[in-house]
């Protein structure tokens, strides 16, 4: 496939990385003991009651989709790689349960009707991985309108500033903000090293003030911020102390 011919939002090594089989099926071992795949289960569980209608966006291979099946809700999984749905299907029938699974890129959402779901996640920065700034409020209008009035979304952000506490963080932020003034590059647009072979890929970092303001934008109203570090509890210890700075990103609850 040709750039021009990459679907909204997606880059080329956005692409490349979710067509690879051997990705899909190593994805789960290279996650494996990762503090985020616990702390954001129980901060969905938090603010996401069974049942519900569930509409979980980038799925990858079911990780939170077959605990979400298993608790009594009707779920919907979209994933832009054909191989993670591969996965996650064969590990839904393993544990028994129904997920529903639709290959799509998350910007493009229009083959569901409105006010489909009640809860709508989109985690592990998901939705820094969509290219352009537009590409991504789309997804927001999109959740937003697929959820019932009062239906909860959860999501996941990686945090720009983060990186101010490294040398080389200083030097990507510097370099992303002498780009910028070229017009080279977008504010919190970065290309992460190539993944397992394949990329490199872009990823934007979001600030707390940005993302807030998004969903905001979008006709969310946002009930909690959660910020998360690389510890092994995925907790910022005393988050009133710079924690904008230390956190390695956020998860955040939402509700239409």
């Amino acid at each position: 496939m040709q750039d021009w011919q990459l679907p909204p939002g997606v880059s080329r090594g956005l692409w490349d990385y979710f067509q690879d089989p051997a990705i899909a099926r190593s994805y789960d071992a290279s996650l494996a003991g990762t503090p985020l795949l616990q702390l954001d289960l129980d901060f969905f569980r938090r603010h996401c009651p069974s049942p519900a209608r569930l509409l979980d966006l980038g799925c990858g291979t079911g990780r939170l989709a077959i605990p979400a099946a298993s608790e009594g809700r009707w779920v919907v999984a979209v994933d832009l790689s054909p191989r993670m749905l591969e996965v996650l299907g064969e590990k839904a029938r393993e544990t028994n349960v129904t997920v529903r699974r639709l290959a799509a890129n998350i910007v493009e959402l229009d083959c569901f009707p409105d006010a489909s779901f009640d809860q709508a996640a989109c985690l592990f920065s998901t939705l820094g991985l969509v290219d352009g700034g537009e590409n991504r409020r789309r997804v927001l209008r999109h959740v937003q309108r697929l959820l019932r009035p009062d239906g909860t979304f959860v999501l996941h952000v990686h945090n720009r500033w983060f990186h101010l506490g490294t040398r080389f963080g200083r030097r990507l932020l510097l370099k992303n903000a002498w780009r910028r003034l070229w017009g080279k590059e977008r504010a919190g647009d970065f290309l992460m090293p190539p993944q397992q072979g394949v990329g490199p890929m872009m990823m934007h970092l979001f600030t707390r003030r940005e993302i807030t303001k998004m969903l905001r934008g979008a006709g969310f109203r946002v009930v909690e911020v959660q910020p998360v570090s690389q510890n092994i509890d995925g907790r910022v210890c005393c988050p009133w102390l710079l924690g904008r700075l230390r956190a390695y990103g956020y998860l955040i609850a939402a509700v239409k």
